[in-house]
């Protein structure tokens, strides 16, 4: 699976590949690894920033849509998060930043709704 947007940031789309690779598991209750070279999406679990800001109803935090739609998924499995230097020689990691490159450069690229509606791009 593969995908991008017109416009959005790294951290939306590494966000919403974690919350499509957990949506595309079709049973409850998966164990699932999650090996991410974000430390924005690994951290959020990891650190308790994400209970931190749904505590705080995302006050002055980004990507609400997509951490929404994550723990919606989340909640389904047993997910454990590892954190993994990019671009370092592992086999995953480099598979998955030339399918995002790739993604990235192709053509009719839809929009990021929820990205542009956050930055007030929709007049």
């Amino acid at each position: 699976m593969s995908g991008g947007f017109s416009l959005t940031t790294n951290n939306r789309m590494e966000l919403l590949a974690v919350i499509m690779g957990l949506e595309a598991i079709k049973w409850e209750n998966a164990t699932v690894e999650v090996y991410s070279d974000s430390q924005y999406v690994v951290k959020a679990i990891n650190e308790g920033w994400l209970q931190k800001w749904v505590a705080t109803g995302f006050k002055k935090k980004k990507n609400q849509d997509l951490w929404m739609r994550f723990i919606t998924v989340y909640q389904r499995h047993l997910v454990n998060f590892h954190w993994l230097k990019g671009h370092a020689g592992h086999p995953e990691n480099e598979r998955c930043d030339a399918l995002a490159v790739e993604a990235y450069n192709g053509p009719n690229l839809p929009v990021d709704e929820g990205y542009e509606k956050e930055e007030n791009l929709i007049f």
